[in-house]
């Protein structure tokens, strides 16, 4: 029986290849689904099962990138509280406000070491999102 489903999108391969290894290592038992763009994520995710726990979603995609997915999920009556983490290489205090502000629950920048990009994942794992409420204070993860 897994934990949790995690849904992750992403256009680079390797990224996507490096988070599948990340939460393999992880000691919860986890189902992931990665989608190569934001067309393919939100395909899935309007078209059970499985249906996620919590996706992790990349910016900069071709086509719908990441604020389009996380702009259409927010608006969504019946997907629009899946807690939406942007797993992004970026760190520009505007993209982390915008994100926050279109009502993402968490971002965090891409660790460069894998053991970073698994603990950042297992951190995102144990937080209560039903009870998490983003501020300026808590929204971006610090290694």
């Amino acid at each position: 029986m897994t934990d949790f489903t995690i849904f992750y999108t992403d256009d680079d391969e390797d990224d996507l290849s490096i988070f599948t290894d990340a939460v393999e290592s992880l000691p919860k038992k986890i189902q992931l689904q990665t989608y190569s763009g934001g067309e393919k994520l939100l395909k899935a995710i309007y078209n059970p099962p499985p249906t996620p726990n919590m996706v992790f979603l990349d910016l900069n995609m071709p086509g719908k990138n990441g604020f389009d997915v996380l702009t259409e999920l927010r608006n969504s009556e019946e997907k629009g509280d899946i807690p939406i983490i942007i797993f992004s290489t970026s760190n520009e205090p505007r993209i982390i406000e915008k994100c926050r502000t279109l009502g993402a629950n968490y971002f965090i920048t891409k660790p460069v070491l894998m053991q970073d990009i698994i603990k950042s994942i297992a951190h995102a794992l144990e937080i209560d999102w039903k009870k998490f409420i983003p501020d300026s204070k808590n929204f971006v993860y610090k290694l």
